[in-house]
């Protein structure tokens, strides 16, 4: 039973709420495009938020997949600009053990050169010098522009400007049908996943940017999309071992990258075939934790004596293009298609594949084919206006004004103290207060300030939104105490119920057991332990 139907009519309906779908409800509504933007769950639920935080240089594909190589060095340099305040400039190295063959080296920097990527070979003495974590029987490393990403980060600069143009966003909303009249797309039939009330909404256009939901998501549309779910695991130590992007200079394979993380380091990753019933609940198994490990160590020893504060699993949103058991042969560049040139169904589109580093261009690709549909002539800027929070800082504008070495410098070293990880909206962020400074996390020195800002400014219902807008809890006590913290603020500044924001806090925590249990021995285990006694014996709280 329908509760109501929207009365707007959309020029573009977009389902999905991860980098893809924010990318391209940025880059229609820049156009002039109506548009809502929905997601079942919260932003970044799926793959955007369950990836090892890697600006690829495209060296990983270099040797095997040409064109994903050059999309991805194309966007790096271009996301450096434009999502400066997400991006830590780390370069990458990839290295040759003495189990490895020098030869594919060689193989590998003629292929990045043909890429357009830069590739610097570099003595063993050099790679250990620039990198004291690497390994130290390392035979052979080459230099790549690698970088660190935060993809929670990415997604909501996305969503603020997408919004600032217009556009509506709406979480915990699931397409469950779709309005098809005479094979044309007229609509989507819709559920409020908090409340159960269903509505319709009207457009011209649908572009299913649900990644590897985007199967179901077409099914329901009697369209046929052959994706091929590749489970990936990572795993997350307890401070950050490596300075630079560590990579296996061979063919791709698992745990042969270790990524610097703000304070911590993630190994990645697996590549398994999972069927389409497990996608909504990914988890770590012992013997891809174990994997891990002994891969890891391969790459940076001392991580045989860091201790693990978490195992995750995402689902990489591949299209099928053969029997490949493992999905590594499956290109990751991007997938278009045209449902009404491909399948007969009007006002239909799919925009899937690629990564997460290429959203931008999937963005443009999937607004260009939009355009083109509505009539729309209005060429894509989002390579070069910047992000929010990444806009040119009150001294560099200054410095701009003068032609001089020392304009230069000051501009370089205030921007390193204007920008924090919110970039430009820092200054947004309330901290006129001994309360608003006060710390909620102290692993991520987060302030009640800025628990006060995401709520009011980055779409904060709960407590794992809160997380993924500020990274409360994902320090390496995994929130032994800001936990309980976040959750009185939500009840002083979000309009929480007591009763409901205990239930929350349940449900929280749950999940955070969830990536430590794969991994509970040792100090991991003694940590989880004593957030058991906090949360059980002195909060009272019991699952």
């Amino acid at each position: 039973m329908i509760d109501k139907t929207i009365k707007e009519e959309y020029d573009v309906i977009i389902v999905g709420g991860g980098i893809t779908g924010a990318g391209t409800a940025r880059d229609c509504a820049r156009r002039g495009m109506k548009v809502l933007l929905v997601e079942k769950n919260d932003f970044t639920n799926g793959a955007t938020g369950r990836n090892h935080g890697l600006l690829h240089s495209g060296a990983r594909y270099a040797v095997t997949d040409q064109e994903s190589a050059r999309e991805c060095i194309e966007e790096n340099m271009t996301l450096r600009r434009v999502a400066r305040h997400c991006v830590e400039e780390t370069d990458g190295l990839f290295i040759t053990l003495p189990e490895d063959s020098l030869d594919y080296q060689k193989t590998f920097v003629e292929a990045c050169t043909k890429a357009g990527i830069r590739a610097d070979i570099i003595s063993p003495e050099e790679a250990r010098r620039i990198e004291p974590a690497v390994n130290p029987t390392l035979i052979g490393a080459v230099r790549v522009p690698d970088a660190s990403i935060d993809p929670f980060r990415l997604t909501t600069a996305n969503i603020i400007d997408a919004k600032r143009h217009g556009a509506e966003v709406r979480t915990y909303v699931e397409v469950v049908g779709f309005i098809i009249e005479n094979g044309v797309m007229k609509g989507v039939k819709l559920r409020d996943n908090r409340t159960g009330e269903q509505s319709e909404a009207h457009c011209r256009l649908v572009i299913n940017a649900a990644g590897i939901w985007g199967q179901p998501v077409a099914q329901m549309a009697g369209v046929q999309i052959n994706m091929f779910p590749a489970k990936g695991t990572l795993l997350i130590f307890g401070h950050r071992v490596n300075h630079m992007v560590i990579n296996r200079c061979r063919k791709p394979a698992n745990g042969d990258i270790l990524v610097p993380d703000d304070a911590v380091c993630v190994i990645g990753t697996t590549s398994t075939r999972v069927p389409f019933d497990q996608i909504d609940d990914m988890r770590a198994t012992p013997d891809e934790v174990e994997l891990m490990i002994r891969e890891g160590m391969t790459l940076a020893p001392s991580l045989a004596t860091t201790r693990i504060i978490r195992a995750y699993a995402g689902v990489r949103p591949l299209v099928a293009s053969d029997n490949d058991p493992s999905g590594r042969s499956i290109s990751r560049g991007i997938v278009l298609l045209d449902h009404e040139k491909r399948d007969g169904l009007k006002g239909f589109a799919t925009i899937t594949g690629g990564k997460m580093m290429t959203y931008r261009l999937m963005a443009e690709k999937a607004a260009d084919l939009a355009c083109q549909k509505l009539g729309i002539d209005k060429k894509c800027d989002t390579a070069v206006v910047p992000l929010p929070g990444s806009e040119k800082t009150d001294s560099e504008i200054k410095a701009e004004m003068h032609d001089d070495i020392y304009s230069d410098l000051v501009a370089s070293t205030s921007r390193v103290a204007e920008i924090g990880r919110h970039g430009t909206f820092t200054n947004e962020i309330p901290h006129e207060t001994i309360e608003d400074r006060a710390l909620v996390c102290e692993c991520e020195e987060v302030s009640a300030g800025e628990v006060k800002f995401a709520v009011d400014k980055l779409h904060v219902h709960n407590l794992i939104n809160l997380r993924r807008r500020t990274r409360i809890g994902m320090g390496t006590c995994q929130a032994e105490l800001c936990a309980c913290r976040a959750s009185c603020v939500l009840c002083q500044v979000g309009n929480n119920k007591p009763e409901e924001e205990l239930a929350d806090l349940k449900s929280f925590m749950q999940e955070r057991w969830k990536g430590m249990q794969p991994v509970a021995w040792g100090d991991t285990l003694k940590e989880n332990q004593l957030t058991l006694k906090i949360y059980q014996e002195l909060c009272g709280l019991n699952a």
